[in-house]
């Protein structure tokens, strides 16, 4: 495939979306009411200040749960071509595991892995 291809890729990508917005934007009667503006609580009606903030520790916790998850995208590809892959991969991804576990180890050290 070559850059052409990518580019009209692209670009027939940047259509679509631009061409769904577009005509979303046409039929929406727009009308506009104060029920649709107060927050969503699972179908109950919400009691007291809706617009409170939150602990920084629950988005702390999040980043470092997707950092770990992306951590077996890479991890999968590799266990399944291991034998192909060679001595060098297998160091490669020994090193990989190493810098993960240390973030694993100053993440625990600065608290970041309790919870509340």
């Amino acid at each position: 495939m070559g850059a052409a291809s990518l580019i009209m890729l692209m670009l027939a990508g940047f259509t679509f979306a631009g061409m769904a917005i577009f005509i979303s934007s046409l039929l929406n009667k727009g009308s506009v009411n104060r029920q649709k503006g107060e927050p969503y609580e699972c179908g109950i009606p919400t009691k007291g200040k809706t617009w409170i903030q939150f602990n920084v520790g629950y988005y702390l916790f999040a980043l470092i749960f997707l950092i770990f998850d992306v951590e077996l995208i890479f991890l999968f590809p590799w266990a399944v071509a291991a034998k192909q892959t060679g001595w060098l991969a297998l160091w490669e991804m020994v090193i990989f595991l190493l810098i993960l576990f240390l973030g694993f180890l100053y993440a625990h050290k600065k608290g970041a892995l309790k919870w509340m």
